[in-house]
């Protein structure tokens, strides 16, 4: 009896689970490690869709209906009295990182994706790896996968001097019940994907599916950069208690009340006042933006995917799409080839690219908030473009609409 190849997935999220589905349908034997002990499915936020997501979900027997995704017809960009600077015709579905989550996670057989496995080390002797996990238990498999996101044990033990690079400003993000909204609050949002651009600054936000399918109705996502110096970001990471916690992975509730209430002030200050309100509603939390780029894909038998290859800055709007489409790629290039060298080998040829492309130019989209905090740089006139129809275009862009992007094959 021929042997049955097993793929090790490092990683349990969007990244690890489209692999996952994916390699299994292939006849792999697959296994899903994930490091934290619950399931992920309250976690995540609002994201933005792309075709060749839904494509991908598709492919898997998943459809893009009403309980993944709200269809967004328009983007308007209004000033602090809410005014209307620009408006443009979106005809996207916005949807939330929980809702592709949970049936990705319900396709993939439970016995097999193991909840609490921090991944300590790994090791490939005569093309079989090991992998070993801080509660002492090991496996063994013929390819290890890692899609185990920003700060990935995978990465670090392959390239050992690639570090998250900060870009100097932070997301402050929120998800809203709309229910709890008051009534004119919800007329005037509408179904409209909102946009305000405060100098060196963008907040926008847009409904998506409730985080939980049991209440039904929609949430409204919002997202607000704003640069952030080093220093400051290290005082937002310190706690009431004085305690500093790491730069990626400041717990949201223990984010101090007067950071908060300065967030809030800010809004008040800055926003349109209907879009205050709905930050008043919100208990928000900051993430920082980071830049990650991987110098290969594939080392041996081991692949990265997702973040734990590439994190571009969210202005792209497509980290689960590219998810989607590196765990596509990898599907692809082994069904392809017999030889599984050869297909990590075109996997980390297509996919480094276009993750390297995706970075770039999400490091442009970005620059004229990350020059807020780093004036000292030499920023072009281009770079420092916030004008509302160049944003309002260019942000989470359409795949179809980016060349450098959509004429690279998968």
């Amino acid at each position: 009896m021929p042997h049955r190849r097993r793929v090790l997935v490092a990683g349990g999220s969007l990244g690890g689970l489209f692999a996952a589905n994916l390699l299994a349908d292939l006849g792999w034997e697959v296994d899903v490690f994930e490091r934290v002990a619950d399931d992920l499915a309250s976690r995540g936020a609002g994201i933005g869709t792309h075709a060749e997501l839904v494509a991908v979900l598709a492919g898997l027997g998943i459809g893009m209906d009403q309980r993944l995704g709200v269809p967004v017809g328009e983007r308007i960009c209004v000033d602090r009295a809410g005014r209307v600077l620009y408006r443009m015709h979106w005809g996207h579905t916005m949807s939330a990182w929980a809702n592709v989550y949970r049936p990705l996670k319900e396709r993939f057989p439970a016995a097999r994706y193991h909840f609490d496995k921090t991944l300590s080390r790994f090791e490939e002797k005569s093309g079989t790896i090991t992998c070993h996990f801080s509660d002492g238990s090991s496996a063994e498999g013929d390819l290890l996968v890692g899609a185990d996101g920003l700060r990935s044990a995978v990465r670090a033990q392959l390239f050992p001097g690639v570090e998250p690079q900060y870009g100097s400003y932070v997301a402050w993000r929120a998800m809203v019940d709309e229910s709890a909204l008051p009534a004119r609050l919800r007329d005037w949002l509408g179904n409209r994907y909102w946009f305000v651009l405060p100098p060196g600054e963008m907040m926008l936000c847009y409904p998506v599916p409730a985080k939980d399918p049991a209440r039904g109705g929609r949430d409204w996502n919002i997202v607000w950069y704003r640069p952030v110096t080093l220093e400051r970001l290290e005082d937002f990471c310190t706690d009431a208690t004085g305690r500093r916690h790491s730069l990626a992975a400041m717990p949201p509730p223990l984010i101090r009340p007067d950071v908060i209430a300065r967030l809030k002030a800010d809004a008040r200050a800055l926003l349109a006042p209907e879009l205050a309100d709905l930050v008043e509603h919100s208990q928000p939390f900051f993430q920082a933006i980071f830049d990650v780029e991987s110098p290969s894909l594939a080392v041996g038998r081991i692949a990265l995917l997702g973040d734990a290859a590439f994190v571009a800055r969210p202005h792209v709007g497509m980290g689960v799409t590219k998810a989607a489409l590196d765990a596509l790629c990898l599907s692809n290039s082994i069904r392809q080839s017999a030889d599984l060298d050869a297909a990590l080998e075109r996997y980390a040829s297509l996919r480094g690219e276009f993750g390297r492309r995706c970075v770039a130019r999400a490091r442009r989209l970005g620059a004229y908030i990350e020059a807020r905090s780093r004036p000292e740089a030499k920023w072009t006139a281009e770079q420092l473009d916030q004008r509302p129809e160049r944003v309002l275009h260019e942000t989470a862009a359409s795949l179809s609409d980016i060349p450098e992007l959509a004429s690279l094959e998968v």
